[in-house]
């Protein structure tokens, strides 16, 4: 069910990290890795995570790989598809780490080959670091990755779960579309929110960026930690998921709405009964192992 060799194509802190993991827990044999950046590049040799390294897109090393990740932005994952998909040897499997789907494999449907797999993926891992120095083989562990696969019988999805899992993650299939929706929910709206807020905090008129700074209180910190991440990693995600998105903003609107409506009228219940639910999602996001871990940051 291994692999035995695999090209990871963007050296960021997932495909770093998938690069790092596959050897010491899914037995790959040979790691290759891809980045158009000399810089990341020249990183990559340099920490020596990788048995070789490509500028470029890397047509030397798909033509052998087994399995080929691609770690790009998602508004580039189509395009990088499209250009490595022609090279890849029959029997190969061609995945990606995009937290979008529905956009990406419309966009590639014009490229499928018969005699390759191709096996869209997410693995709902991360932090807020970025780069191939921010990797480490341990992000996937209990940590959930969901396949979106064109064929849910083919049997490389096997493969590609196997391949995940030994990498320590829960593999969950999922519809394109459910996929779109559910992270629009626990993930993209989130963002969204943590950017909104921490910029109408600095923008204030009557609070000043060092008094944002000198008196953030644990929740202001935690909104801080989520919009660090990679503006254009979540430019594209916003864009590409762009329904999903705006379908679950209405309803956090409507939302927000009625807890406004309870502050203004004194309705303590109505804040109450809102306060209690959410705290239980809590509770249970914690037990089931889903709690964010700290990964060696103070708070």
């Amino acid at each position: 069910m291994s692999f035995d060799s695999i090209l990871i194509i963007g050296a960021g802190l997932i495909g770093s990290s998938i690069a790092r993991a596959a050897k010491s827990k899914a037995g790959v044999f040979t790691v290759w890795v891809a980045d158009r950046s000399a810089d990341v590049v020249e990183t990559v040799e340099r920490l020596g995570f990788a048995d070789g390294v490509a500028e470029g897109p890397a047509h030397h090393f798909a033509a052998k790989a087994d399995l080929v990740i691609l770690c790009v932005p998602p508004a580039k994952i189509a395009e990088v598809a499209a250009g490595i998909l022609p090279v890849m040897k029959p029997g190969a499997v061609l995945s990606d780490v995009g937290s979008t789907k529905s956009a990406m494999i419309k966009a590639i449907r014009p490229h499928l080959r018969d005699d390759v797999s191709v096996i869209p993926g997410h693995p709902i891992a991360g932090t807020e670091f970025s780069g191939p120095e921010a990797g480490f083989a341990e992000l996937f562990e209990n940590r959930w990755c969901i396949l979106t696969p064109l064929d849910d019988a083919h049997p490389d999805v096997a493969r590609l779960s196997a391949f995940w899992q030994a990498l320590g993650s829960n593999v969950e299939l999922m519809d394109p579309d459910r996929h779109d929706t559910v992270l629009a929910t626990t993930s993209h709206v989130p963002h969204l929110i943590a950017y909104t807020l921490v910029g109408t905090a600095v923008d204030m008129e009557t609070v000043t960026g060092d008094e944002v700074v000198k008196f953030s209180a644990s929740g202001f910190r935690d909104f801080t930690r989520i919009a660090a991440s990679d503006p254009v990693m979540w430019r594209d995600v916003f864009l590409s998921n762009r329904e999903a998105t705006l379908d679950v903003v209405e309803r956090f609107i409507e939302d927000l709405t009625a807890l406004k409506r309870a502050i203004r009228w004194s309705d303590g219940e109505t804040l109450l009964d809102h306060f209690a639910k959410t705290r239980d999602i809590r509770r249970r996001i914690v037990e089931s192992g889903q709690d964010e871990p700290n990964f060696g940051r103070d708070d």
